[in-house]
């Protein structure tokens, strides 16, 4: 569906509603189309995605060694 910014900007809900439905929604400035109105991906976050593909070491919270720490601060 093609429609003008007049009616663009007056309807934008409407479009919007419609772009999500899988609609084709352009808009125009005259009878030229100048822009096409497409959802953005939703990105789903996966709590767990990673559960049993990564492992987290005994000694992860424990104190670093002073040469370790050294190596992490660049000194």
């Amino acid at each position: 569906m093609q429609f003008s910014v007049h009616t663009a900007k007056t309807q934008l809900s409407k479009l919007i509603d419609a772009a999500l439905r899988g609609e084709e929604v352009v808009i125009a400035k005259g009878s030229q189309p100048v822009v096409r109105l497409v959802p953005v991906p939703q990105r789903r976050n996966l709590i767990g995605a990673l559960e049993g593909k990564v492992t987290v070491p005994e000694d992860l919270f424990e104190p670093m060694s002073e040469d370790e720490l050294r190596l992490w601060e660049g000194n």
